[in-house]
């Protein structure tokens, strides 16, 4: 009887602990098209069917495993080992954080929970570079280099003539961004002129380049510049002149708000003046005939043939 008691004292004096959930990966990163494991493990004070449920936290929270099976686009390729699930074949639609809940009525603290985050790598892509194919001496120039769907972001490398271009170097004509890609000259030169292309690399995959480019560097034709610049200057004046010989010999006149050119022509003139005299004289007569309407003709004399 004593040793009941005592037993039952020990039994109670143990501590219970409650439903805890943990993870042995809270962090996963695996390339694309691979298999990715989502690490989730529990333990109970009592219940010993405790429910599961795997959920994506993304702009809203969408189930993955919910009521003992997957759901959307894990049906066909997922399964589950405890609370362990294994994703086969993951894009970076996968990508993102998953919680993991065990809920455990019957225990003192129902429910438990941990976070898993998964992170999609993808290799570098063939980058698109923006080089221009000439420019002058003493101008600024900026080359380009972007591939947008690397994870993590690719950094880049500039190359002329298939030589690598220092991203440091003392005296250099140039600055080169690695991160944005971005390669750029205050003032270039003759001696800039070359082959360029860029390389995008971010240690998931093998380095990708773009094609290469030829920039040539021209120049400036001082000479024809200003050539061109006092022939305008020519044409500018001759236009003006003539301008102002057609005002001083009449050429531009104002009749009743339109402008017109009258030719110096005489028979014209001599047509001209008839008109205007004969326009005049109808002005000012004053006799007009006026109109004959049907109903004011009337029948002067009856006759039979």
């Amino acid at each position: 009887m004593i040793a009941s008691v005592a037993l039952l004292i020990f039994i109670q004096s143990i501590p219970v602990v409650p439903v805890t959930v943990t993870s042995r990966s809270p962090r996963v990163e695996v390339h694309e098209f691979s298999d990715a494991e989502l690490s989730c493990e529990f333990k109970t004070e009592k219940d010993r069917n405790p429910r599961i449920e795997w959920k994506k936290k993304d702009k809203d929270v969408s189930f993955v495993y919910y009521e003992g099976r997957f759901v959307g686009s894990f049906q066909e390729r997922a399964k589950i080992e405890g609370a362990t699930v294994q994703l086969r074949q993951v894009t970076q639609a996968d990508a993102g954080e998953y919680r993991c809940e065990v809920s455990a009525p019957a225990d003192s603290i129902t429910l438990g929970e941990t976070n898993v985050t998964l992170r999609v790598l993808v290799p570098p892509h063939t980058p698109s570079c923006d080089v221009p194919s000439s420019a002058l001496t003493g101008s600024q120039v900026e080359l380009r280099c972007r591939d947008q769907h690397s994870i993590p972001p690719a950094v880049y490398t500039w190359f002329k003539d298939n030589r690598a271009m220092p991203i440091r170097q003392p005296n250099a004509s140039y600055t080169l961004d690695e991160f944005t890609g971005v390669l750029t000259f205050q003032t270039v030169s003759r001696a800039d002129s070359g082959q360029y292309h860029c390389e995008a690399k971010n240690g998931v995959g093998p380095a990708k380049s773009c094609q290469g480019t030829l920039m040539q560097i021209d120049d400036l034709n001082v000479a024809a510049v200003v050539s061109g610049v006092l022939l305008v200057c020519v044409m500018l004046c001759i236009c003006a002149v003539a301008v102002c010989y057609a005002r001083r010999h009449g050429y531009f006149s104002r009749h009743r708000g339109r402008s017109f050119w009258i030719p110096q022509c005489h028979g014209a003139a001599h047509i001209s003046s008839q008109n205007l005299n004969r326009t005049e004289h109808t002005q000012h007569s004053g006799y007009s005939h006026p109109p004959k309407e049907p109903q004011d003709f009337k029948h002067t004399q009856s006759f039979m043939l």
